[in-house]
């Protein structure tokens, strides 16, 4: 007997349950025109507020009402999830637009003064009324002194990080970790104030017939010492996430300790230590608190990190910035503008590295 044949509706895959009408294009962009300009007619009629509040606004409408109209078209369950996707969309969008605007407010406020005189001459013997004078003093203090913050610190706090999750154990270790946890909150100026007080007042004098100095270097103790906690928790965190097969596979092929962890569990981590480096170091580069206490700044180019005043383009823009002249304003924005893209260039010439080193493994 022959078996009856399958109707389109029974079909394997074919189950109408899980199909429905979809809601048409035009009708959410209805509700969207209609949502917002209700929005509108609330907000600009009362004069209640501006066109945030009235985005806003509109934004909520627009959920009630493509909530109902896809609840007609395609049912309860597509409508709800229809509105988490909406929303998470937005919040996304809402998330993207601060650093949107930072970043346009940057290049169309720092625009003005980039040029070659702004990168080859500084502020030694420039007057209030001189339009020109520019930050090469404050982007050679910045590089001195990060590279020596980072020079003494990514080495400590790897270090560290490695030996918390190889090798520690006990009250030791839960009294670093601690006190790493501490020194993440630490303010700036306490981190200047501490290598003030220690460095420049206790340990400078007795090589300078005791008389203190401020230096780079001091600069750069204090922005180690902003710097060490986040290496060593985002390194800890990156060598944790190594799974435990790669160590035991090298323990069994007989490879010491020591070798596994330089060989295998930090090539493995290296890109998320190499983040957390980075975070770091962008951190460091944008404090002023520590910069003017123990650096004290300086209008001309000091190369010496050990002697003299120095300052960096952190504390180039806070002092522009509060400067009286009318051409001061100009350089504090492109002095903004050239430590973001500093940061942003070392960033991506570290991920780059890391990239490479990866491949070639």
């Amino acid at each position: 007997m022959t078996a009856p044949a399958q109707t389109p509706s029974a079909a394997p895959g074919r189950d109408p349950g899980l199909r429905g009408h979809r809601t048409p294009v035009l009708v959410l962009a209805g509700v969207a025109v209609v949502a917002l300009g209700i929005s509108a007619a609330i907000c600009y009629g009362t004069g209640f507020g501006g066109w945030v509040l009235t985005v806003v606004l509109g934004l909520i409408l627009y959920l009630v009402g493509a909530f109902v109209a896809v609840n007609r078209y395609e049912g309860r369950r597509a409508a709800r999830d229809r509105t988490w996707g909406v929303l998470i969309r937005s919040a996304f969008v809402l998330a993207l637009l601060p650093l949107v605007s930072v970043v346009w407010t940057l290049i169309s406020k720092g625009w003005e003064r980039l040029d070659l005189n702004f990168f080859t001459t500084s502020m030694n013997n420039i007057g209030a009324r001189d339009p020109d004078g520019g930050a090469v003093h404050a982007i050679i203090g910045t590089l001195e002194q990060v590279a020596i913050a980072a020079a003494i610190t990514i080495p400590l706090g790897v270090l560290a990080a490695v030996y918390i999750v190889e090798y520690g154990r006990g009250r030791f270790t839960l009294a670093i970790r601690f006190f790493v946890d501490v020194m993440t909150g630490i303010p700036s100026i306490v981190a200047g104030l501490f290598v003030l007080s220690f460095w420049v007042l206790i340990v400078t004098p007795w090589f300078n017939n005791g008389q203190p100095t401020f230096s780079g270097f001091a600069a750069a103790l204090a922005l180690s010492v902003l710097m060490l906690p986040t290496i060593v928790r985002s390194t800890e965190e990156m060598l944790r996430l190594v799974p435990a097969p790669l160590r035991e596979g090298a323990y069994a092929l007989g490879v010491p300790k020591w070798k596994t962890i330089v060989k295998v569990v930090i090539p493995t981590a290296l890109p998320g230590i190499i983040t957390g480096i980075m975070l770091s170091i962008a951190r460091a580069a944008g404090e002023t608190a520590p910069v003017l206490l123990v650096a004290g700044g300086s209008d001309a180019v000091n190369i010496n990190p050990f002697e003299n005043n120095q300052t960096s383009l952190s504390l180039f823009v806070f002092q522009q910035a509060g400067d009286a002249s009318r051409f001061a304003p100009a350089r504090a924005w492109t002095a903004a503008l050239t430590l973001v893209a500093l940061v942003l260039i070392l960033t991506i010439a570290a991920k780059l590295l890391a990239g490479r080193n990866r491949l070639r493994r």
